[in-house]
């Protein structure tokens, strides 16, 4: 007669701890807040309008890692520029040019690059500036579960942009000073029309 030899499913899930032969299950993918640039300085410049460019082409290198941000870079630098970037004169144009957004792993590191730039021209047409700022990082990891990646990118995302606030204010106050204003760019309010009623002369 065979011998049918039967275990128990813990004595089994002990097994494959003990022998790390079983597959984890990834938890549920973690929640993470969008960010927001609100509670940093303003850069108000003298300008009627702003446009936002996030435009560039798509990234062809297949160990980008970018769209599996919880926040992808460009989404973040976006974020930025409208937080912080404020039209508020009565003329001329700026536009946010948004260069580069990439995070790309190679071996058992991650690298992020970002590179933005600021076109601002007045409104005669005949004066301009530009200001241009870059970030570069680098952050190893050593899990590589879908919930571990996301973890490691969003800090990656978080960490380049404390870098870029600082780099793109520094850029933009040094190089378009003349375009920046530190007061609302308001007239003062007209004086009230007093009023006096007038009477009739007297008769003679």
């Amino acid at each position: 007669m065979m011998a049918v030899s039967i275990r128990s499913p813990l004595i089994a899930l002990a097994a494959c701890v003990g022998l790390g032969a079983c597959a984890t299950r990834d938890d549920p993918p973690a929640v993470y807040a969008k960010p927001s640039y609100d509670y940093l300085t303003k850069l108000q410049l003298n300008v009627a309008s702003i446009d936002i460019d996030d435009s560039l082409p798509p990234n062809s290198d297949p160990r980008d890692l970018s769209s599996r941000a919880p926040t992808p870079p460009v989404e973040a630098l976006r974020q930025m520029a409208q937080d912080r970037i404020l039209a508020n004169g009565t003329s001329g144009h700026a536009v946010f040019v948004i260069d580069s957004a990439s995070i790309v792993q190679v071996r058992d590191r991650y690298e992020g690059k970002m590179t933005v730039h600021l076109d601002v021209t007045s409104g005669d047409g005949n004066s301009s500036g530009y200001a241009e700022a870059r970030v570069t990082r680098t952050a190893g990891f050593e899990k590589d579960t879908p919930n571990a990646v996301r973890a490691n990118l969003n800090t990656l995302v978080s960490q380049m942009m404390e870098s870029m606030n600082v780099e793109f204010e520094y850029q933009v106050r040094r190089s378009l000073r003349s375009f920046m204003q530190t007061k609302p760019n308001t007239a003062p309010a007209p004086a009230p029309i007093e009023t006096e009623e007038l009477t009739a002369p007297p008769k003679l």
